[in-house]
């Protein structure tokens, strides 16, 4: 397989990037058009008798909370002591409370600024493989991969967290080649803003420090200069993860906000040493802490759609979002179901997509597939050392970007048309076919067995 594919091979270096053209231009202008399309279609229908569906029943009060809540330029808090211990910072929440904020307790409320962030990550996955293939093409590939994705997709649809730690961690994922790609100078803005994007991912899900670690270690290996390391992966991170919880600190109703004085903290913890406001925080971190840690399979924590990371490589587990039973319609027996699932066909290569990739970089040099290799092992690696933890295949979710820039830059690098176009209209096939379950649409009941292709699906 030689250098005769849609690109060829450039090393790394200021001049890498080619200068845009109107075809880039056209590609990411109707791949946005398409990615909105796909997000925002029906984005109101699937309810529950009005009411947030599957894990929106956590963030979507939560993230409304902070809109009836609201202080002047420091956003809301999260004060209902109702809903228990809050577990995620706040960030992600306060994200959708704005869109809650413009268009009200509704499902167009709680899931626009999901869906708006849905389409950002297709346009990012297509910059980020833009940068490291200097072409068009494999910029549109993947944003035709990144729109077919059935687990992007869904991530986009419902108000929940983790499309936008997706888009910051492909942002940030975007920022280290564009640091790598630029002649070095005296301040590395690159870098700088590949740590604004992995403070913002932290300050959304704990998972987020996984990225901080994995590409701080890269780029100190790529680039060197420690100091410069240490301000954008270590103090501009923490200091957006402190900011993200000002609203907290300047409240007096927040969870936990006075654990120290209230009697919650015990008398014999050494937190009393400190004042009250980082006291009650680093309790309410404590708790958080002590919450994650107990949902283990070996503690008895079990649930019917569970699974692990390894069964994640092939998308063998999806997640039921929402079902009807079954009833009488007039195509026969009918229902509806919704279901988090991957695209088959770009799912189930990830295995020999991850080995090729390891093989190029080992034995080819091509260092285009690092970035993506790295940033798909900190969204794996944890999880799979964690493996006793309880897990659901939307923590996958992060994983497939990576895939996917691997895949189109694996087309790039195939060259051949008709292997590229038959493996595209696979997907693109894949994707219709599975698009009743994506979108919770009414289907008989006979559809719904013929593509329920593993047992493990149900």
């Amino acid at each position: 397989m030689g250098q005769s594919g849609l690109f060829r091979h450039v090393p790394y270096n200021s001049a890498v990037t080619k200068n845009w053209t109107r075809r880039d231009i056209f590609a990411f202008l109707f791949i946005g058009v398409l990615a909105a399309i796909t997000r925002f279609a029906r984005l109101s229908y699937s309810v529950d008798q009005g009411t947030p569906i599957f894990d929106e029943k956590h963030y979507v009060p939560q993230s409304w909370d902070m809109v009836q809540s609201y202080l002047p330029f420091l956003g809301g808090i999260e004060s209902n002591p109702g809903y228990g211990l809050v577990v995620h910072p706040p960030l992600a929440k306060q994200l959708t409370a704005i869109s809650e904020a413009v268009f009200g307790y509704t499902p167009l409320g709680w899931r626009v600024m999901v869906a708006s962030f849905g389409v950002a990550t297709v346009l990012m996955i297509m910059l980020l493989s833009r940068e490291l293939s200097s072409s068009w093409k494999v910029a549109l590939l993947a944003g035709l991969l990144a729109t077919a994705d059935g687990v992007l997709l869904v991530s986009s649809r419902f108000g929940m967290l983790d499309i936008y730690l997706v888009f910051f961690v492909v942002s940030a994922a975007w920022m280290v080649v564009k640091d790598r790609n630029t002649a070095p100078g005296c301040i590395r803005w690159w870098a700088i803003g590949a740590g604004v994007m992995l403070g913002l991912a932290l300050s959304v899900k704990w998972s987020g420090a996984y990225y901080i670690i994995f590409f701080g270690i890269l780029t100190l290996l790529w680039r060197r200069g420690f100091f410069t390391v240490f301000i954008s992966y270590a103090l501009i991170p923490s200091a957006l993860y402190l900011w993200s919880w000002r609203a907290w600190f300047a409240s007096e109703t927040g969870v936990y906000r006075h654990a120290l004085s209230d009697g919650t903290v015990k008398e014999s913890s050494l937190l009393h040493m400190l004042p009250e406001a980082p006291a009650s925080w680093l309790y309410y971190h404590f708790s958080v802490l002590k919450f994650h840690a107990s949902l283990t399979t070996s503690s008895g924590h079990s649930h019917p759609w569970d699974s692990k990371p390894w069964s994640w490589l092939i998308a063998s587990r999806p997640i039921l979002y929402q079902q009807s039973g079954e009833y009488e319609c007039s195509l026969g027996t009918c229902r509806t179901s919704l279901y988090l699932f991957g695209t088959p066909a770009i799912w189930w290569v990830t295995i020999p997509v991850l080995l090729w990739a390891i093989w190029c970089v080992a034995i080819r040099r091509d260092w285009r597939f690092i970035v993506p290799l790295v940033g798909f092992a900190a969204g794996f690696i944890p999880w799979l050392l964690a493996y006793d933890r309880q897990m659901y295949f939307f923590y996958a979710t992060a994983l497939v970007p990576f895939s996917i820039v691997m895949i189109s830059l694996i087309l790039g690098q195939i060259g051949r048309r008709k292997i590229v176009v038959a493996y595209m209209a696979t997907v693109a096939a894949m994707f219709f076919t599975f698009a009743p379950i994506h979108y919770g649409l009414l289907i008989p009941e006979e559809y719904f067995n013929s593509i329920m292709w593993l047992p493990s699906w149900r």
